[in-house]
């Protein structure tokens, strides 16, 4: 058995994706939701909806993740709507990658609810699909979530196996199964490929995975640059990514966005809601014990209409408002005037404050020696009393806890 499912010079890596997971988690917490459809939908009063997840039982009316909820309800009209509820799913997304952690330390959460894990040393454990189906049936019994895995010798072989079989699949992926199992898919079903990308290869008739992995890579750098050498390797297989528990903790940019409650051009919404990106990126650059040397800001108009300006700085940042005067100023520079629909504020070139080697001058010195003093006494004041004593909170939800699946600051929790 071992010779068969763990090769000397091989390695086996499961991905593991958890399926309908917000919607899962709903069903799991009040049962009498299962079997009905459900959807959960981000601010559905202010914005009247987009579909973050859906059911199984809502997909098979047509229901799809970012589509109106109007357009849903009119596929669905019994559809049950709740809205995201973040800190039920991160505790359940800890609790699975606890017992993902139980198996092996060689495990990579890449979001909320999904992840890899490498197990070629695990063959006391039994066979690859015997660890998955008792990893699927545990995750299954205790926390009443259902999940597909695949089983595959590389990352993206994994990734496109649990595609393969939902819910409550488990797939294995080899290489010598790729003529009959992958290469008949159309190429928008790869992994990687988005929509632009798929037209771009399916107008020069590269229209299934099986095509794209035999095209002559010259062909496919005219088409796609050098991302299509990397795109036609994976067709064939070939994925030399290591699964790394620490690639969670790698990161460049932070950042917060939000979408406003009407368009607007009332400069004193917009100056309110960029002080609260600008105090979400600081808290999530504390909780990184980051800092970063340029800002972008993201402005999205009524009609769509999307552009990023950015401003590189000499020097690291990490303050509210040092965050806030270089946004600030590339709004003044950038904006149009017309109605803005949603506001983003990212600190990019981020780094850990132990990389850093800050240079500071006498008086920049002087400064930050008399600011850490009062961040001191705040930090104590706050350890004490569970909030920061010199903020008004507008909201009783603990402002340090993501707001959505798409900050990662929380994946290493299952480690704790």
């Amino acid at each position: 058995m071992s010779s068969k499912w763990y090769p000397k010079k091989g390695r086996v890596i499961f991905h593991i994706d958890m399926n309908c997971f917000y919607a899962s988690v709903e069903m799991a917490y009040n049962p009498k939701l299962k079997g009905k459809p459900l959807a959960i939908a981000g601010n559905p009063e202010e914005r009247k909806g987009i579909i973050v997840t859906s059911s199984y039982e809502a997909r098979a009316k047509g229901v799809k993740t970012t589509m109106p909820l109007w357009e849903a309800r009119k596929l669905c009209p019994n559809l049950i709507v709740m809205r995201p509820n973040f800190d039920r799913y991160r505790m359940a997304s800890k609790e699975m990658f606890k017992m993902l952690a139980d198996i092996t330390p060689r495990v990579q959460p890449v979001s909320i609810d999904e992840g890899y894990m490498d197990i070629s040393g695990c063959a006391d454990l039994g066979s690859p699909p015997d660890i998955a189906e008792n990893l699927q049936q545990r995750i299954k019994t205790e926390l009443d979530l259902p999940c597909s895995i695949g089983i595959a010798p590389n990352k993206f072989l994994a990734k496109m196996a649990s595609d393969m079989k939902k819910p409550m699949g488990i797939t294995v992926l080899r290489k010598r199964d790729l003529p009959e199992k992958l290469w008949p898919l159309p190429v928008g079903e790869m992994y990687g490929i988005g929509g632009k990308t798929a037209a771009k290869l399916n107008s020069v008739a590269i229209n299934t995975i099986g095509e794209l992995a035999t095209t002559d890579v010259y062909q496919l750098k005219q088409v796609l640059g050098i991302n299509g050498e990397r795109l036609r390797n994976r067709a064939n297989g070939i994925d030399t990514r290591a699964v790394d528990p620490d690639a969670v903790h790698e990161f460049k940019s932070i950042g917060s966005s939000q979408t406003l409650p009407n368009d607007t051009t009332s400069e004193a919404e917009i100056r309110k809601l960029m002080h609260a990106l600008a105090d979400n990126v600081e808290r999530r650059l504390k909780r990184k014990n980051a800092a970063g040397r340029g800002v972008q800001l993201m402005i999205r108009y009524h009609d769509l209409k999307t552009i990023t300006r950015s401003k590189k700085l000499k020097i690291y940042i990490e303050s509210k408002e040092d965050i806030l005067h270089v946004a600030n100023d590339l709004l003044q520079k950038h904006w149009n005037l017309e109605p803005i629909r949603l506001l983003g504020i990212t600190v990019q070139d981020a780094e850990e404050k132990q990389h850093i080697a800050h240079q500071l001058d006498l008086f920049t010195y002087e400064k930050e020696a008399e600011k850490e003093k009062l961040y001191s006494v705040i930090d104590q004041l706050s350890t004490k009393y569970g909030k920061n004593p010199f903020k008004k909170l507008n909201k009783e939800q603990d402002k340090n806890q993501p707001r959505t699946s798409f900050q990662k600051d929380f994946l290493d929790d299952y480690k704790r």
